[in-house]
């Protein structure tokens, strides 16, 4: 169950609906995760921003900070309606948690299945001063435990925010003729100017479009890897460290990180450089971590091919992504447990 309403009036949950087109999808009419993605921020921006105005007071728009570990459950496909669900769960003094769930419609049969669950974090910057914080209009809980949970996940994902910034500071270089399957093989970048139409009312880049295209160097990552069909399978957190204005030149950049027999772990981080206005050192905005599985014609999982590592710094990434992929498969068994013993 989850929280219920602001202290007065404001927004209830919203629903997004969108039929996926050709273009949503890659070749083998999967619906590529970054499309998903940009519809969930979407959906949150939508609800958050609501909510923080409200009440009487500062105009503003909520801005994207952090995206919690978010699982593809079931592919989406051309043709599918995706149904986008998002409701607020918790508010601290100057965030929001938004819930977003999102279904997947076959509109000529009327069968739904669930595809996507994910937490938002967002928070409201004044229209007029993008660098001020405004505080969150409170929430009502149905129960005080709610509103206890809520608390732990905020001081959490705070914690954890603080971590990822201090390990940002990795940069991918080119490397000339690559051995098959190692790091440099598969690693790929992505060039793009940011433009209005990427952007909020402030002039800075929306967080979905963001995602959108680090889940698409992600992908090219995984297809050079495996050289098949691959699909989005989870998005570890990810942090937004930084704003990025529009006019900057944005370059996201994707590498190997680890491969488990059906799945490799791909890191995608962006970097901004914000020449236009005001010239300044290129930062690092945000990072993540993608998993990636590879599927054959049927769409059946495939093996993947062992990624090769090479450096110190390879061997040491290597392992970090095997201790993330033993966690995750840790806390996967523990929530089939209760429903195996049913």
């Amino acid at each position: 169950m989850s929280a219920r309403g602001p202290a007065g009036d404001g927004p209830a949950a919203i629903q997004l609906s969108r039929i996926m087109r050709p273009d949503d999808a890659n070749i083998a009419g999967n619906v590529h995760g970054g499309t998903i993605l940009k519809m969930i921020e979407e959906a949150g921006a939508i609800i958050s921003t609501r909510h923080c105005n409200s009440q009487s007071g500062e105009p503003c728009v909520a801005a994207l900070a952090r995206v919690e570990r978010t699982d593809f459950l079931s592919p989406m496909c051309i043709g599918d309606v995706a149904n986008v669900s998002a409701e607020i769960t918790y508010t601290s003094k100057h965030s929001v948690e938004v819930q977003v769930n999102v279904l997947s419609e076959n509109i000529l049969t009327g069968a739904k299945r669930m595809t996507n669950r994910a937490t938002l974090w967002y928070v409201p910057l004044s229209l007029k001063n993008v660098d001020k914080v405004l505080e969150v209009p409170p929430i009502q809980y149905a129960w005080k435990e709610l509103e206890e949970e809520g608390r732990k996940r905020y001081e959490e994902q705070k914690l954890e925010r603080l971590v990822t910034k201090e390990r940002n500071g990795d940069i991918i270089f080119p490397v000339i003729n690559p051995e098959p399957y190692t790091v440099g093989c598969s690693q790929s970048s992505l060039i793009h100017l940011v433009g209005p139409s990427d952007c909020t009312l402030h002039g800075f880049v929306h967080g979905g479009v963001t995602m959108k295209l680090m889940d698409e160097v992600a992908g090219i990552v995984a297809a050079r890897h495996c050289k098949t069909n691959v699909v989005t399978a989870s998005v570890d957190a990810i942090n937004f460290h930084e704003k990025i204005k529009k006019g900057c030149v944005i370059t996201i950049s994707g590498r190997m990180t680890f491969t488990s027999n059906k799945s490799m772990e791909i890191e995608v981080f962006v970097d901004a450089d914000p020449f236009v206005d005001e010239p300044k050192e290129r930062y690092r905005a945000v990072s993540a971590f993608f998993t990636y599985v590879s599927l054959s014609k049927e769409g059946k999982p495939l093996p993947v091919p062992q990624l090769v590592v090479e450096s110190e710094d390879e061997k040491r990434r290597f392992e970090d992504g095997k201790g993330r992929y033993l966690q995750t498969k840790a806390k996967r068994q523990v929530q089939m447990q209760p429903l195996t013993q049913q």
